[in-house]
């Protein structure tokens, strides 16, 4: 077999994003809090940008900034070493970032303060679940043994308060030293902390725990749980009578009371550890004349603009070769953000419009009148390609008169009815909320009878529709919604 070399030239196609594209599709993407971090990140490293907002008292030089501060398109597509475009700029600012006067001492010292001041005043970390119950546990008299189980069982239970461990991996972690009856004793040492019910190793032996003498129906729940759990989760109560000799009223009464225990002692603690607030990027208020108006929440979002300084020394003859490099490739980075941020606040405003003015009936009469919609609809109205729709709407939130929602909530497919009327899922997931709030109790309506029901509205479905909705709203089946 021969080897050799040979030099052949070849054409092909290949697409390559531009570090500008990909940087406009980030911003495109971050939502608003995410943005006004990515902006004060830019600031921070980036010397030529300034915001407008923290600038100098007003005056005639900055109003003329502010006039400068968009960048054209023009501007845009300059070469680099193209500084005569800032010919026009004004040169206010160079006294602005002039070396002024040395500090005091006790104005550092004062500042120094404001900055403890601020950071004794920040909030400490909450208190967390493992925290309370660990303190619960120092009112306990134990062996160092007993109290060190104790404490690793503590700090292994899940968010819902749950031991997923067996005690002999509990030893075997823990050391390996401690006997089974001391691995015992701490657990149960545990399960008498607060909340009732912590450090059960299952549904069954958690609600147990929290039974006590005073507890209603004591005697009657404790055979229930104990016994036949799995009956009462399927609503079994005629089999459960017959298996017990418990009459029904019994023990629909201990089901009230069972309802009152709680199956996950441990979730309060880990839902406020992990309370999200939403910011709305949009608001959507009503106009006098039944329209809508759609405006971006940005009141608080930091102005840029290029600094007058930096471009007089880019101009500057004088100015050190490596410098005005330096400086040339930073105003061309401020540009490429400034323009970026302006295009995300376009496409986000045209997107929004167009969603708002599809949804329109939507936020007239209530959320079960939602129209099917798809990214691609939104697309072809704009004139973006459905990526960018998809990016726009991305981690978005919007004020409206009916409430908050995401941008992707007015998104959704749908079905055409009996009569030829597209449909969006949403509608269909309303109707049968209506139609099983009005079923009888005693005979509650199957998933073939709820598709008939909505057959006579006018809604032909399939069965699995029904079941799949039926499910993902958490509603029980029809066995276990009758009520005896």
């Amino acid at each position: 077999m021969r080897l050799d070399t040979s030099q052949q030239m070849r054409t092909e196609m290949r697409l390559r994003m531009a570090p500008r594209m990909i940087q406009s599709m980030e911003i495109l993407q971050l939502p608003i809090m995410a943005l006004q971090e990515r902006i004060e990140q830019e600031l921070s490293e980036n010397p030529v940008l300034v915001d407008l907002r923290e600038s100098a008292a007003p005056s005639e030089a900055d109003s003329e900034e502010a006039g400068t501060s968009t960048v054209t398109e023009s501007e845009a597509e300059a070469e680099p070493n193209e500084v005569d475009s800032l010919s026009g700029l004004d040169e206010n600012w160079s006294e602005y970032y002039d070396e002024g006067p040395r500090r005091s001492r006790a104005s550092l010292s004062e500042e120094s303060d404001r900055k403890q001041d601020a950071m004794q005043n920040m909030a400490s970390r909450p208190r967390s679940f493992h925290d309370d119950l660990t303190e619960q546990l120092g009112f306990f008299d134990c062996g160092s043994t007993v109290q060190k189980l104790a404490e690793y069982i503590i700090y292994n239970l899940d968010d819902n308060g749950y031991l997923k461990f067996s005690l002999h991996e509990v030893i075997r972690d823990s050391g390996g030293e401690a006997t089974q009856e001391e691995a015992e004793e701490a657990l149960r040492l545990v399960q008498k902390l607060d909340p009732p019910g912590v450090g059960a190793r299952d549904l069954r032996e958690c609600l147990l725990l929290q039974l006590t003498p005073e507890t209603p129906s004591h005697d009657v729940l404790r055979t229930l749980i104990g016994n036949h759990l799995d009956d009462l989760q399927h609503n079994r109560l005629p089999a459960i009578e017959k298996k017990t000799g418990f009459p029904i009223e019994t023990i629909k009464e201990a089901l009230e009371h069972l309802r009152r225990l709680n199956p996950k002692p441990g979730a309060p603690f880990a839902a406020d550890s992990g309370t999200q607030y939403v910011v709305p990027d949009l608001i959507v208020e009503p106009n006098d004349d039944g329209s809508y108006n759609v405006r971006l929440v940005d009141d608080h979002t930091p102005h840029l603009s290029i600094s007058r300084y930096y471009q007089k020394q880019l101009r500057n003859k004088q100015t050190d070769p490596a410098a005005r490099e330096f400086i040339q490739k930073r105003i061309q980075s401020a540009r490429w953000l400034i323009e970026s941020i302006e295009q995300r606040r376009n496409t986000l405003l045209k997107v929004a419009r167009a969603i708002i003015d599809h949804q329109k009936v939507f936020l007239d009469k209530g959320p079960e009148f939602i129209e099917p919609l798809k990214m691609q609809q939104i697309a072809d109205r704009v004139g973006v390609h459905v990526t960018t729709v998809s990016r726009a709407v991305d981690d978005k939130w919007v004020q409206t008169p009916r409430g908050i929602f995401p941008l992707k909530r007015f998104f959704g497919g749908g079905t055409t009815t009996a009569d030829g009327e597209e449909i969006a899922w949403d509608t269909i997931k309303q109707k049968l909320l209506e139609i099983i709030a009005k079923e009888d109790k005693q005979n509650p309506l199957s998933d073939e009878e709820i598709v008939d029901e909505m057959g006579r509205q006018g809604l032909k479905v399939a069965r699995r529709t029904v079941t799949k909705y039926r499910q993902a709203l958490n509603i029980p089946s029809s066995r276990q919604r009758k009520q005896f």
